[in-house]
């Protein structure tokens, strides 16, 4: 179970790093990068970051180079910024749920536009869609 100091931290460690991103990682690979949500360990050494980034997975995996190129700068920014015993050693992890989320909602337009459509008869009458 994670307690409520686990989620505390983590909240802090999501804002921080998607401050740095926004204002001081000048990478042009992070690009669009959206921090979606922190887990960190019970111990605090560790912080699983999970990010989603619009576009290819070309995109999504030059994002990946640049956000692990400046993971050492962004835990030493951690450790400046948060007040922490053990400052955790990052991990960036795709986040493939806002994608999903996207394509759900596609799917459910494209439902829509279905139902929308008016039916054709065939040779009986019978309502028909072509």
């Amino acid at each position: 179970m994670i307690g409520k100091r686990s989620e505390k931290v983590a909240d802090l460690i999501r804002k921080e790093v998607s401050d740095m991103l926004l204002r001081t990682v000048k990478d042009p690979r992070v690009g669009f990068v959206t921090i979606t949500k922190v887990k960190v360990t019970e111990d605090y050494r560790l912080a699983r970051i999970q990010f989603s980034v619009p576009g290819s997975a070309e995109e999504r995996e030059r994002s990946i180079i640049g956000l692990n190129s400046a993971r050492g700068y962004i835990r030493r920014e951690l450790a400046r910024r948060i007040n922490l015993r053990y400052t955790p050693e990052i991990l960036f992890e795709y986040d493939p749920s806002v994608e999903y989320a996207i394509h759900i909602e596609e799917v459910f337009q494209s439902l829509k536009e279905e139902r929308q459509e008016p039916l054709d008869e065939d040779e009986h009458g019978w309502p028909t869609r072509d």
